[in-house]
């Protein structure tokens, strides 16, 4: 298993991340955003991180293009999480899917969201073969967002 994590730079931390969640609390999603609330693998408390929210298939996944970050460590151990736009709350199951299936769900996200993320899947786009996809599957943790009964 790979250990892969890059940490956000302080433009990203205090600007641009803080723009994102800021629309998003106002109930505007910006390309697909989210605010991801997972509670902490060691003080159980609230952490919160603005995030895309796929829909594959008619499915929806939450990919970590930084790799291995705080939250994906955190929704390991809590195994659910909510979702927040504006007023609206979704508690989630949190499904990880094994790196042998994320191939059309990583080309899928590249597709959508480049742009904002390419540079963290070095160099591997959306046009890669599937071997590259492959190759880079074991840095990018990616969950179904499934429901909580």
């Amino acid at each position: 298993m790979s250990d892969r994590y890059i940490k956000p730079d302080w433009f990203t931390r205090n600007v641009f991340n803080r723009v994102v969640r800021a629309f998003t609390r106002m109930g505007f999603s910006v390309w697909g955003s989210r605010i991801l609330r997972v509670r902490g693998r060691k003080s159980g408390e609230w952490h919160s991180h603005p995030v895309n929210l796929l829909t594959y298939e008619g499915q929806p996944y939450l990919v970590a293009p930084r790799g291995h970050t705080q939250w994906v460590r955190n929704i390991r151990v809590a195994g659910e999480g909510e979702l927040v736009l504006g007023s609206k709350v979704q508690r989630f199951k949190a499904i990880e899917v094994p790196d042998e299936q994320k191939v059309p769900i990583l080309r899928d996200y590249l597709k959508r969201w480049k742009f904002e993320v390419g540079m963290f899947f070095g160099g591997v786009s959306d046009r890669s073969p599937d071997g590259e996809l492959r190759r880079i599957a074991p840095d990018h943790p990616v969950f179904r967002v499934g429901s909580i009964s």
